[in-house]
């Protein structure tokens, strides 16, 4: 069946409809990964948009549900030159065709992804139409892609309730991490769970005061899709925990929201960052690291108040900023993703950071408590030890 992408400035794509034939208006975006396309397909960052696939061939591994980073796809369409309808993997256990099925995505395939790729760099993102109707008027899809937002997406797919991870069960009496879920990938709750830490995960509007409530080690803030100044009740309730003194990492997203709960700024960038191949350095070390990324917005880091954060990691390819170390607090945040699955795993020590982050914290609460123990008893006041 044929199918069209049609683009917002007027350029029309011919190629095979694949997964689901309905019509969708979306963002297009494009993903640089040669590999990793499920976890891609089933990250909630991408809610609200179409991604292109720049490798040209897609599907040749199949599908491995345990691969997936949530309970099912988010974007709203899938692009690709060649998609390949016989996998060959051991693990596979379905085809990538029968996957957009399954979960009424749609998309399209043989198309020249390359061209597509070189309008969205030097255009800019924009909005598109993927329709198989072969009758479709141009002048009546053109107002529909201006007229597109993805609008406040974070709502969409956060958990509905509060749960706590079963793997966290094995883990022992390690730290307590509160994970608040503006659109959380699941290897970002894994990598926690392997350093032993029990990990309750949160609904993206709860409340400051409901999380600082169950006493948590560390706060995470996860990755998410959207522009982040639509998330304004989110922002004010992560003031609250800047304030709490409580150790916080944040990721993507959460990363932004940190940064505009402090007074920054944040922008939409061109074309945004996607891809396992995103070099960032780190301003410390000076140490280059290649990165997983998935953005299209970016904090305004040039504007930052110092004696609030400073830049911790900035953007090799065009100096953006990918990191900050928050002044006096135990915060630091980054822009792209140290839990990266299928890879790469070059930033997963900052997983480690924040373990030691949340140790020091409480060795610290201990010391002030044995502190306060020595002043009551050498002051015969037993009241002070309980206060």
């Amino acid at each position: 069946m044929k199918a069209f992408l049609i683009l917002e400035d007027g350029t029309v794509f011919t190629g095979t409809s694949i997964g689901s034939p309905r019509e969708v208006v979306s963002e297009i975006v494009f993903n640089t990964s040669m590999t990793g396309y499920l976890e891609v397909l089933t990250d909630p960052s991408y809610a609200g948009q179409a991604v292109v696939m720049t490798y040209p061939l897609i599907g040749n591994y199949g599908i491995c549900y345990e691969d997936m980073e949530s309970d099912r796809p988010w974007l709203d369409a899938f692009i690709v030159r060649e998609l390949s309808r016989i996998p060959s993997n051991f693990r596979s256990e379905d085809t990538i065709q029968n996957f957009l099925l399954k979960y009424d995505i749609p998309g399209i395939a043989g198309i020249d992804t390359r061209a597509l790729t070189r309008i969205l760099r030097e255009k800019g993102t924009m909005n598109g139409c993927i329709t198989t109707d072969e009758n479709y008027k141009l002048e009546e899809i053109l107002p529909r892609l201006a007229d597109y937002t993805t609008g406040k997406v974070v709502e969409k797919v956060t958990c509905k309730e509060k749960y706590v991870l079963s793997e966290s069960v094995l883990s022992g009496n390690g730290p307590k991490v509160a994970l608040l879920d503006l659109g959380t990938k699941r290897n970002i709750a894994r990598s926690l769970n392997k350093r032993g830490c029990e990990v309750t995960v949160y609904p993206a509007l709860t409340t400051a005061e409901e999380i600082l409530a169950s006493k948590p080690d560390g706060i995470m803030l996860s990755n998410g899709p959207g522009d982040p100044k639509e998330c304004t009740s989110i922002i004010e309730e992560i003031k609250k925990l800047y304030v709490s003194d409580v150790p916080i990492f944040a990721i993507c997203l959460g990363h932004q929201l940190m940064a505009l709960a402090n007074g920054a700024d944040t922008y939409k960038m061109k074309y945004g960052h996607r891809g396992g191949n995103h070099p960032v350095r780190d301003l410390k070390t000076g140490q280059v690291y290649i990165s997983s990324q998935n953005h299209g917005y970016v904090v305004d880091a040039e504007h930052m108040d110092p004696q609030v954060a400073v830049p911790a990691f900035e953007n090799v390819n065009d100096g953006t900023n990918e990191g900050l170390a928050y002044t006096g607090k135990n915060i630091f945040t980054i822009q792209f993703h140290p839990e990266a699955s299928p890879g790469p795993l070059d930033s997963g020590y900052l997983f480690d950071r924040f373990m030691e982050m949340m140790n020091q914290s409480e060795q610290g609460q201990m010391k002030g408590t044995h502190a306060d123990a020595k002043r009551a008893s050498e002051t015969g006041d037993e009241k002070e030890v309980h206060a």
